[in-house]
């Protein structure tokens, strides 16, 4: 039998391989068939299928959080990354390395508007920092290798690469190799001079604060020295409210994160009068809101960045500690939370309910919104945990940024924390995790409202009647969490109190698979 020429799909893929890529998460269509096709024969890249294009989004942005490289998504012409895109986005804002492979059209169809046509050039551009289309099937595999490099670089970016059909099934030339592997960009160097001058700023005496994001959150080390240097001059040590990821718990020094409500920031910063930001930026309001400002910070306050987000935020931690003579600060010492009793699970129930359940080493995913805003502080002496949230606050990142950790750390348990209202954004993400068997334990806090929107009403000065709260309730009918992860394959139970829902969690993690636990609030 003759054997077939390899083609621009198989081409791009043995690139990708050779470039690091490890998973791809997909929701295909016949523009992307060429690809799945050479995906399934080569067998060097691990695919998982997500049943919508934001479950995709999602857990490659969970799977390159958890691993530091990025995985590629397959997405489905313009209406395909449409809807990955609010995912996408919150990608973006994390930092996180992620490689999109979008199908188009053939170039000679894009004439004659067919259903699916649209100017994916343009729909692609606000969500990407690096976009190409690709030209043939002879260059689609250098194309790939560039999209790693460019995502893989500091910091992480999301880079797309759109593939019209005949990049994929047109055959490649017969001396076909291919291409080697690209360098990422490297950090660059943080000067002496902002660290000499951030030392100064501490070292006045005024009120002062270091904002730290980005690696600093994923190194206790860092975390550690900045913790020591901020005690030393007495100011805040602050972290952004949304993070990609933190290293939390006992024997970690995580900051303190800025408080989502402006008002509550606002309060928290009101003294300020010195700000050091490492790969962090000057926090802003969420939103804007009558008579509030939007700025966080007092406008006397003077904001240095001692590392931008292309820098490597922990050497300058140990170049700032060094400078100012400090050692890393003691962490917390491990104290096992007490287990609640019993009692309606509540904001104020929530952080001891879930601390004394967290087992060790697990991921918490948190997407809790308003129900959990008290339980990142009330885990800081629970189990060593890595901490990953919502960033750029599109919701419904929750179940499948849980799918992808789990991907990404399979010999960890991940612990899901998700608000009712937006899991079912992305509630598709159970099937994979079935499909998968995933030790993702998913807790649905059941309040049967967009809560954070009722607050959100007052905040802009808003009098709400009864047709407009009636938009923000959840409760006519009620969702029935366990069931509709049963129809998902994945096992479930209801729980009305702390007690409960302690043993719950804790049982859940221990076992292999999902399972899917609705914590009712009355």
């Amino acid at each position: 039998m003759t054997e077939q020429p390899m083609n621009g799909a198989e081409s791009l893929v043995r690139a990708l391989h050779g470039a690091g890529v490890e998973m791809c998460f997909a929701n295909p269509g016949t523009s992307e068939m060429q690809f799945v096709d050479a995906l399934g024969r080569t067998g060097l890249i691990r695919c998982v299928l997500g049943l919508a294009e934001t479950v995709v989004a999602g857990a490659a942005d969970g799977y390159a959080r958890m691993t530091r490289k990025p995985a590629v998504t397959l997405l489905h012409l313009a209406p395909g990354f449409a809807n990955a895109a609010a995912n996408i986005h919150n990608a973006r804002k994390a930092r996180t390395p992620m490689v999109n492979l979008v199908g188009d059209h053939a170039s000679r169809h894009l004439a004659y508007d067919a259903p699916l046509t649209a100017d994916l050039d343009a729909a692609v551009a606000p969500f990407s920092d690096w976009v190409r289309r690709a030209r043939s099937a002879a260059e689609i595999a250098h194309d790939g290798v560039a999209a790693v490099a460019a995502a893989a670089g500091r910091p992480g970016r999301i880079a797309t690469l759109i593939a019209p059909g005949e990049a994929g099934w047109d055959p490649v030339p017969a001396d076909f190799r291919p291409p080697a592997p690209v360098a990422p960009a490297g950090p660059r160097a943080v000067e002496d001079a902002a660290v000499a001058r951030a030392a100064q700023m501490l070292d006045a005496r005024a009120p002062a604060a270091i904002i730290a994001g980005g690696a600093v959150l994923e190194d206790p080390e860092a975390m550690a020295l900045l913790r020591a240097a901020a005690d030393k001059a007495g100011a805040l040590f602050l972290a952004p409210g949304a993070n990609r990821r933190i290293e939390h718990g006992a024997g970690r020094c995580a900051p303190r994160r800025i408080p989502y409500p402006v008002d509550q920031a606002l309060a928290l910063l009101r003294d300020v009068r010195r700000a050091v930001l490492i790969e962090a930026a000057p926090p802003v309001a969420f939103f804007a809101y009558p008579g509030k400002p939007s700025l966080i910070l007092p406008p006397e306050c003077e904001v240095l960045t001692l590392a931008d987000f292309d820098q490597d935020g922990p050497a300058a931690a140990r170049m700032l500690a060094e400078r100012m003579g400090v050692r890393p600060a003691a962490p917390p010492r491990r104290r096992t939370p007490d287990a609640p009793a019993g009692g309606f699970i509540s904001p104020d129930t929530l952080p001891a309910a879930i601390a004394a359940a967290l087992p060790e080493n697990a991921v918490v995913v948190d997407e809790s919104i308003t129900s959990g805003r008290k339980i990142f502080e009330g885990c800081a002496h629970a189990a060593p945990c890595s901490w990953l949230a919502i960033t750029g606050g599109a919701i419904g990142i929750g179940p499948p940024l849980a799918t992808g950790a789990a991907l990404g750390a399979p010999d960890r348990p991940v612990v899901a924390l998700q608000a009712d209202g937006s899991a079912m954004y992305s509630i598709q993400a159970l099937w994979t995790q079935a499909r998968e068997g995933l030790n993702v334990t998913t807790v649905i806090f059941a309040n049967r409202a967009y809560r954070i929107l009722k607050g959100e009403l007052m905040n802009v000065g808003a009098n709400p009647g009864p047709q407009a709260l009636n938009m923000l309730e959840l409760d006519r009918p009620e969702l029935g969490f366990v069931e509709i992860a049963r129809g998902m394959g994945v096992p479930g139970r209801r729980v009305e109190d702390c007690a409960a829902l302690t043993r719950a969690i804790a049982d859940a993690t221990r076992e292999p698979g999902p399972f899917v636990i609705e914590a009712f609030m009355p």
